[in-house]
């Protein structure tokens, strides 16, 4: 049930990363492809109806995280307290730029709001791609296995060319949704180029930080864990050549998808492992809740998880053909 557990976190985490992964994307290259007022509110209202669905899974992530394995919860928050209190307010800066920017007509007030809803967006796909990074790199945990290091020491080089990493490929993700989903045809195609850049820094950057990873962390254990990373590397590449918008974007969905697997694979069987790797850490068997609450937790999760992705995809259906017909 603990390898369940673990199974059922990695994909709500895949599923945010996903789903928030794009709008994170559309913030970070705003102001670069979007020049005019009017580009900017359309690539505003591209993500209008689903933004604030998309971070509802980040919020999952931390109660699921909280009900299966609490002691990993306990030692993760208490470990990355300062960044989890800037993005909590990086996610604030993003709402109130997405709802307060259309309540005035003013230039200086779009511009304000243009900047920070970039802003926000750029620096949240860094933090948590740095937060990753010290993951699959491993934390400073005592015998006990509690955090006993600082911010400054989480910005190590491998950690933050994991958040560069991590805003690249966003930003790809982001490109694909705008050139799928924006219906201004100049801003199509500005989405597209910029698609097309962004796809060649996330293939030398995932190369690079493949490597690195494979350095820091023993990846191949048997010969099925190449599933993900074949998988990741040909969705990554069917993109590229994806004539279809809807289908690019569906590849780099896939992408980013089995780019967590591969992270989720990488630490099996911990949560948080201890640096140096090997030095013992936090795994699913020493930080689970007890086998009942962990089997109750796990059925929850599923069945609301369930529900909740049926009730997404229903209202992403409707907002769909109402924008079609509209």
């Amino acid at each position: 049930m603990n390898v369940a557990a673990f199974i059922v976190l990695a994909g709500i985490i895949a599923g945010y990363v996903m789903l928030d992964g794009y709008d994170l994307g559309i913030g970070t290259i705003h102001l670069f492809y979007a020049r005019s007022e009017e580009e900017r509110a359309a690539s505003f209202r591209a993500i209008g109806p689903f933004w604030s669905g998309n971070e509802v899974m980040l919020i999952v992530a931390g109660a699921v995280l909280f009900a299966l394995f609490p002691r990993a919860y306990a030692v993760s928050f208490s470990g990355f307290y300062l960044p989890f209190m800037i993005v909590l307010w990086l996610l604030m800066a993003r709402g109130m730029s997405i709802e307060l920017r259309g309540h005035f007509q003013s230039d200086l007030w779009y511009g304000f709001w243009d900047v920070a809803f970039s802003l926000a967006s750029a620096l949240l796909a860094i933090v948590l791609g740095v937060a990753l990074g010290n993951v699959l790199r491993g934390l400073p945990l005592d015998h006990s296995g509690y955090f006993t290091g600082t911010f400054t020491l989480l910005l190590n080089g491998y950690a933050v060319l994991v958040g560069v990493f991590t805003l690249i490929a966003l930003a790809m993700h982001g490109a694909a949704f705008a050139a799928w989903r924006i219906d201004d045809f100049v801003l199509c195609a500005k989405a597209r180029r910029a698609f097309n850049a962004l796809w060649i820094l996330t293939i030398t950057f995932f190369v690079i930080v493949t490597w690195l990873t494979a350095l820091v962390h023993p990846i191949i254990r048997s010969p099925a864990l190449w599933i993900a990373p074949v998988i990741a590397v040909a969705a990554l590449g069917g993109s590229r050549w994806a004539t279809a918008a809807a289908l690019r974007f569906a590849l780099t969905s896939a992408f980013l998808f089995f780019l967590i697997a591969c992270a989720a694979q990488t630490l099996f069987p911990y949560l948080l492992p201890a640096f140096p790797i090997g030095a013992g850490g936090l795994t699913i068997s020493n930080s689970a809740a007890g086998t009942t609450s962990i089997t109750t937790a796990v059925v929850a999760t599923v069945i609301g998880i369930g529900a909740a992705l049926i009730y997404a995809t229903l209202a992403a259906r409707r907002i769909l053909k109402g924008i079609w017909q509209g």
